[in-house]
């Protein structure tokens, strides 16, 4: 219970002591947004790293230089667990939005620091807003900014990481229409951390490991008509193959 009240205390330290500074990021966005992204980035991945190491958390990394640097992408997590966000948001190298639930964009504090981070929120269960939220994380990737969607639609609550839930296929559209490159993304163990023992934090040991870049259109046809499929698939080795690395 201790490491828990201590993130909770980090955190509500963190929204409280940063208020002045979110009107000037606010102020400094009006002429320079840019520049503000780049300030709430820095900010943001900080606070980050400092909820990571109080709650003890240890991770191998595997296959960062497969990270293409020269471009935007699309990056496809498995979702266990809110620290999945943490842990693959402070090593992406470049200005990075997440695709989220709704309900998180209702979050005060929260949600002014997830928009200038470039997050983009929708719910799930309207169409519409999931046709927008898809068109607007292809316009991102166009401008340069990549993307992480955790394409199972939800966190999976299973007892194990395998196997995923089915993929969405609607999300890798980002990918297809932009032309920018898919990066599989596994991460092991993170339930392990919080959820797995709801209430306590606990130390533990994750693995995350990036994939090759995967192209949609040098994809073979029938990859090219059910590509969540094919980096479900791709994904589920990753996770099996680090499993014992555990």
């Amino acid at each position: 219970m201790f490491r828990l009240i201590l993130l909770l205390m980090i955190a509500a330290l963190y929204l409280i002591l940063t208020l002045p500074v979110l009107l000037v990021i606010w102020i400094i966005g009006k002429k320079n947004p840019g520049l503000r992204d780049r300030v709430a980035r820095a900010m943001i991945r900080w606070i980050f790293k400092v909820i990571l190491a109080a709650a003890g958390v240890k991770v191998t990394v595997i296959g960062e230089e497969k990270i293409p640097k020269d471009t935007a992408v699309l990056y496809t997590g498995n979702h266990r667990s809110i620290f999945d966000i943490l842990i693959t948001y402070v090593r992406t190298p470049r200005a990075t939005g997440y695709v989220a639930k709704k309900e998180l964009g209702g979050i005060p504090l929260f949600s002014l620091w997830a928009r200038y981070i470039n997050c983009l929120f929708f719910n799930r269960d309207d169409l519409k807003e999931g046709m927008k939220m898809i068109l607007d994380g292809i316009a991102m990737l166009k401008d340069g900014k990549s993307v992480f969607i955790f394409p199972e639609g939800t966190r999976n609550k299973n007892d194990s990481d395998l196997p995923l839930l089915p993929f969405h296929e609607g999300s890798f559209k980002m990918a297809s229409k932009s032309g920018c490159p898919i990066v599989p993304t596994a991460l092991c163990n993170t339930i392990n951390i919080w959820e797995g023992h709801f209430p306590w934090v606990r130390s533990a040991h994750v693995v995350l490991e990036y994939g090759d870049p995967i192209y949609v259109s040098e994809l073979p046809p029938e990859h090219k008509k059910k590509v969540g499929a094919y980096v479900q698939g791709i994904m589920e080795e990753m996770m099996e193959k680090n499993q014992k690395l555990l």
